[in-house]
């Protein structure tokens, strides 16, 4: 089953919904239009060898879920699932008649908990990351395993590039032996210390170097210096340069730009996720519904126009997931949602779709 099949075949859908912003109540002129749904596989492709659970274009923006997966992330309790099947009546493109089989109450449990707020927690950790980029970005221009070593001179050190440029030697020029018991502790051989020609592998082997060179020498000859590299350190730099530049090359430009236009340093975008997950979530903790449409857009439109502080945002965060999870911990609601329910309509509506 592709997208242009079901397009083609529209009696394999059971579920075509507008989501995302449009369904929140909290679209902007700019945003786009998501659309999820549920279909089902018709009965050939369901008995052969070649199960599709999931259909959707290149930018993910509209997104099939065949109904074994879909009744399966209910009984997670998946976020997305449950608004989908909580859709406002306005958003609602296809609506087949099996699909009022399915009850969103009976899949409500206590793992909204883990789920609703665990999704929110990781938009705040999305907030934090962001964050950190923009306050503390890296240079295009690799730092390389040089920078991270340093010469022992006296009782003070000095940056290995300092060592060699004083000396007018050569980094490749150079060999290193490991000292014995002292962790990322080099002793440095210069090639001017040998009458005969002798093979130095050079300090490090090139820009994509994870470690430094070592070389053998004969025992009986000192070295010209003593030599730590902080590999740690070095470790850490190369993993978050990574990182930077990999999200630097696939940020969303429009976000990242409406984000340092109000000056707050934080994705908007995210934290307005953030409490209307955990507003959903403390509605179905004390109400045991899902209520898509927000009633506090406007509050939320103004958190995603960056009017509020970062760490004040945090801290109301913090409270509202403490809050959140003591509403769970007194709610009647079901640990889980039963499996054995959740299969029987899996089973009732492959029936009646396929008869």
């Amino acid at each position: 089953m592709t997208l242009q099949q079901l397009h083609n075949e529209p009696s394999s859908l059971l579920l075509k919904c507008i989501s995302g912003s449009q369904a929140y109540g909290l679209a902007l002129p700019h945003s786009d239009t998501d659309i999820k749904g549920v279909f089902i596989l018709p009965i050939k492709e369901f008995y052969g060898l070649q199960y599709t659970d999931q259909i959707n274009n290149e930018t993910n923006d509209e997104v099939y879920l065949e109904l074994k997966k879909f009744i399966d992330l209910l009984t997670k309790n998946n976020p997305n699932i449950l608004e989908l099947l909580n859709t406002p009546q306005d958003c609602i493109l296809l609506k087949h008649p099996a699909m009022e089989y399915i009850n969103a109450d009976i899949f409500l449990s206590r793992l909204c908990n883990q789920s609703f707020a665990g999704y929110a927690y990781a938009q705040i950790k999305k907030a934090r990351g962001l964050n950190k980029k923009i306050l503390n970005p890296i240079d295009k221009q690799r730092k390389s395993i040089l920078d991270f070593c340093y010469v022992i001179q006296g009782q003070r050190s000095i940056s290995l590039q300092q060592w060699l440029t004083h000396n007018h030697y050569l980094q490749e020029d150079c060999g290193l032996v490991r000292i014995d018991h002292m962790r990322d502790l080099h002793a440095i051989y210069h090639a001017s210390q040998f009458k005969e020609s002798i093979l130095l592998h050079g300090i490090y082997s090139g820009e994509e170097a994870q470690d430094v060179s070592l070389s053998s020498f004969p025992k009986d000859i000192a070295p010209v210096a003593v030599m730590s590299f902080n590999k740690d350190g070095y470790s850490i730099y190369c993993r978050e340069y990574k990182e930077y530049w990999d999200w630097v090359e696939k940020r969303n430009e429009e976000r990242y730009s409406n984000t340092i236009s109000h000056g707050k340093n934080y994705d908007s975008k995210n934290m307005m996720h953030v409490f209307r997950l955990l507003n959903m979530a403390e509605e179905i903790a004390q109400y045991k519904q899902v209520n898509v449409r927000r009633q506090e857009r406007d509050w939320l439109l103004r958190v995603r126009a960056g009017e509020f502080l970062y760490e004040d945002l945090l801290k109301q965060a913090e409270e509202k997931i403490a809050l959140v999870d003591s509403l769970f911990k007194t709610s009647d609601l079901p640990d889980a949602p039963d499996q054995k329910i959740a299969e029987d309509l899996l089973v009732k509506i492959r029936e009646v779709c396929y008869r």
